[in-house]
């Protein structure tokens, strides 16, 4: 394709990211469904050309920022304190269901050798972080399996990745080692965090010396891509070290990023995820029409490889099924026995977070750098395309109505210490404390009584509230709904006046700035 072609595809594609976007809500689809669907009917639009993704390019444009962004907002407190949990299913799960597809494939397959099995089990076992993030951020969980399904979606990418690189070298090789596996994968974890936790330590350091905020907002966005690259160019895992950065960069954020730079550096960072997670799975799905014409056409799908594919898809969703409950068991007889490492999920739970096991992006690239010479590899590529479909079209459709069913409810031994309305009280007792510390002149008269006023105010309306829950929630909204109301009036007369020609251009931005920021604030407390 020429390569002014290419740019109107990539337009075209964006275009049609809205349409799909704008669309699924009103016909009560997650907008990761009607991506990859839409895609994928956009994928045999006559005269459209086949889309051949380069799988390695794939990777490192899409998953050091998606992968940054879920470590970035990750809450590092309940994510340690669930990391076993996470362990068992970043790990644990993915080698057990990896093991479970080989050997479904061995029977449905015979002819196919053991490390080409395996190797399929690597490319289709790990649950993906984009298509977990698209669906997850439109369902409500407790606490502790949110912590656990965002925690795994960030860390599987790397124990399926080892599990394929090993296994696609024992089929060229024919030879294995165990002991060479398990030291390897321990090497890039354990090099991926240092190598993470370095360019983390470099972006705080970085930020802390950095005036321009133009500067400071570019370096926290290829922050992601340069821990990615600095990893696999250490041959480590670039995954675990930009988790780890991501992590390490979400905690300092805090204290070394001001109030204008996070506004704008986030709301530059959101607009570029929302892109990036829907031109993924529009991307996938244009990629069906070519790994049908590279398999010989829907014909030969059908009719060579619809039971053995349909058996690897019910492989891949039972043995998470196995994997969750036999876990959850185990830790039911531990507890039993005196032994608590961890409460169980129970069946409610646990049925909810077996079907949360959406494969995409990562699943369809490693198919797709699979040696020509691989023996079965026809039929790798199709199975993980017919993983991807199933997982994001079925589950993640019906993910929302299995949480509802399930009734789950927080558990209150998890919620922290102080609600949003006391940490607020708090935060305002100190703010008045420090405007009352500055509100008097050394002689003791009042320099500041009207903002003296207002942070008594603050600092005293928690307190004063005798209500209950609802009325304090009533009588908030209707708060700051005349807030909004009255920014709206402004915003409405500034216009009028810098139409009528009775302000200037730079009159109304900086007024408007202003108005912005109250809004952003009513609108932040009222919901």
């Amino acid at each position: 394709m020429h390569p002014v072609e290419v740019f109107e595809l990539i337009v075209g594609m964006l275009l049609a990211v809205l349409v799909l976007q704008y669309v699924a809500p009103r016909l009560g689809l997650p907008p990761a469904v009607a991506l990859l669907a839409g895609g994928g009917a956009l994928a045999f639009v006559p005269g459209l050309p086949t889309i051949d993704l380069d799988p390695n390019l794939v990777l490192v444009i899409f998953l050091p920022p998606l992968l940054m962004d879920g470590a970035w907002f990750t809450a590092l407190a309940p994510f340690r304190r669930h990391l076993s949990g996470i362990a068992s299913l970043a790990i644990g799960a993915v080698l057990f269901t990896a093991a479970v597809v080989a050997i479904v494939t061995k029977l449905v397959v015979p002819e196919l050798p053991w490390a080409a099995c395996v190797a399929l089990g690597a490319i289709v076992s790990p649950p993906d972080a984009v298509s977990a993030r698209a669906v997850l951020q439109r369902v409500k969980l407790p606490r502790r399996l949110g912590t656990l399904l965002e925690g795994e979606s960030l860390l599987n990418d790397a124990t399926g990745l080892v599990l394929f690189r090993f296994a696609v070298a024992a089929v060229i090789t024919g030879s294995f080692s165990l002991g060479e596996a398990i030291g390897s994968f321990a090497f890039l974890v354990g090099g991926g965090i240092v190598v993470g936790g370095a360019i983390g330590t470099l972006w705080v350091l970085l930020l802390r010396r950095l005036a321009d905020e133009q500067l400071v907002v570019a370096a926290s966005v290829l922050v992601c891509w340069m821990s990615y690259i600095a990893g696999e160019m250490l041959h480590v895992s670039g995954v675990i070290s930009t988790v780890t950065a991501g992590l390490v960069c979400g905690w300092y954020q805090h204290v070394v990023l001001t109030a204008s730079v996070r506004v704008r550096s986030l709301s530059f960072w959101q607009v570029m995820i929302f892109l990036l997670e829907a031109a993924v799975f529009i991307l996938i799905g244009l990629s069906l029409r070519g790994v049908i014409d590279r398999v010989g056409g829907i014909g030969t799908v059908v009719q060579d490889m619809a039971w053995s594919v349909a058996a690897i898809i019910a492989a891949v969703i039972l043995a998470r099924f196995a994997w969750i409950f036999g876990s959850d068991a185990v830790l039911g007889l531990l507890n039993r026995a005196g032994r608590r490492p961890a409460e169980p999920l129970g069946p409610r739970a646990a049925s909810v977070m077996s079907w949360a096991g959406m494969r995409g992006v990562v699943t369809l690239a490693v198919a797709l750098t699979l040696p020509e010479t691989m023996p079965g590899r026809d039929l790798m590529l199709v199975s993980a395309f017919a993983v991807i479909l199933v997982t994001v079209l079925v589950q993640g459709t019906t993910l929302g109505l299995v949480i509802r069913l399930a009734g789950l409810q927080e558990d209150e031994r998890s919620k922290p210490p102080l609600d949003l309305y006391a940490a607020e009280a708090s935060m305002h007792a100190a703010q008045f404390e420090a405007v009352q510390r500055m509100a008097h002149a050394s002689d003791g008269s009042l320099l500041h009584p009207r903002l003296l006023d207002s942070y008594r105010r603050r600092a005293t309306i928690s307190v004063e509230f005798s209500g209950s829950d609802e009325d304090r929630d009533r009588d908030i909204a209707a708060h700051y709904g005349v807030i909004l109301a009255a920014v709206a009036a402004g915003r409405a007369e500034l216009v009028r006046m810098h139409r009528a020609h009775q302000i200037d251009d730079e009159t109304l931005h900086d007024l408007e700035r202003d108005l912005d920021l109250e809004e952003l604030v009513a609108l932040a407390a009222k919901g």
